[in-house]
């Protein structure tokens, strides 16, 4: 029976990362997956003070004080799944296959949003949308809310430029409802362009002001005081966000995913089977430099 919990395992790896490949697009400390609960990130101190024609001789010689940034690793798991032996002869294969997806799906979905909550800046590095208003579309939320425009990704640009972030590896995620009023924005010429910029293969729809632009179905949730919040949210006054990001600013641990299978069990007269992976993220600078959320403000904002 190995060959079928290969076969398990195998479906749910492929399938986990391409729907959500944002998490992709950062630094990858996956190797320290399985060295225990913590990850540490050195973080380097001041740098030397530099001075012009030195007057006097010999310099003073200064320790260098770095500091440790630490993520912790969470666990993720499935509910078993009960498969009653009669599916194995009553039943095509596509029941397993089933298991799988939906097993895959919900691992997807938990993991992204944990890993964007990991990503989320405070409340100092939030920037306020200025785009045109739509009625307030996350569950429990009321009111108007103002979505991304154009001007927003180049005011943007210019916040990560006076960071001194480089060019190259910035991304902006958004929600399904932020992109498509960045892109009704767009002028007929500009759309033309940024759709032509688009990498299907990466998950980028098309690159504007040198970010390239994400979608997904929701990316983040902020409380009216700027915090990050989580997806079960219901608070009338959350704002949805999005989250722009250099892909050195942030870090990603994803282990494998693991299927246990119990094949023939006596008490269940039948099979039984669950998953688990484990992951974790955090931003990897503590200057708090080349992440920012996008907020979608309400119109007194």
């Amino acid at each position: 029976m190995a060959v079928r919990k290969e076969l398990w395992a195998r479906t749910i790896i492929e399938g986990l990362y391409p729907d959500d490949s944002f998490m992709t697009k950062s630094i990858d400390d996956s190797q320290y997956v399985y060295l225990g609960k913590k990850v540490h990130v050195p973080q380097a101190g001041a740098a030397p003070n530099v001075e012009k024609n030195r007057s006097s001789v010999p310099a003073t010689a200064k320790k260098r004080e770095d500091t440790d940034l630490e993520y912790e690793i969470a666990e993720f798991t499935t509910d078993p799944v009960y498969i009653p032996n009669a599916d194995n002869y009553e039943l095509s294969f596509s029941k397993r296959e089933s298991v799988v997806r939906v097993a895959r799906n919900e691992l997807m979905e938990k993991v992204a949003a944990d890993m964007l909550l990991n990503w989320a800046p405070g409340s100092t590095e939030t920037y306020m949308a200025t785009g045109a208003e739509v009625d307030a579309y996350q569950a429990s939320a009321t009111g108007k809310r103002k979505m991304v425009n154009r001007q927003d990704v180049l005011n943007l640009m210019t916040m990560f430029d006076r960071q001194n972030i480089p060019q190259s590896g910035r991304f902006l995620l958004l929600d399904a409802v932020m992109y498509g009023q960045l892109l009704s924005d767009l002028t007929e010429s500009d759309k033309n362009m940024f759709l032509a910029s688009a990498n299907a293969a990466q998950g980028v729809l098309g690159n504007l002001y040198g970010f390239n632009i994400m979608k997904r179905s929701e990316v983040l949730r902020y409380s009216s005081a700027k915090s990050a919040v989580a997806a079960s949210s219901t608070t009338a006054t959350d704002l949805p966000a999005g989250l722009a990001w250099h892909q050195d600013a942030v870090s990603r641990a994803l282990g494998d995913v693991k299927a246990f299978v119990n094949n023939d069990n006596a008490l269940w007269y039948g099979d039984i089977l669950s998953f688990l992976i484990r992951t974790g993220g955090h931003k990897r600078r503590s200057d708090k430099k080349g992440v920012m959320a996008v907020l979608g403000t309400t119109g007194g904002a």
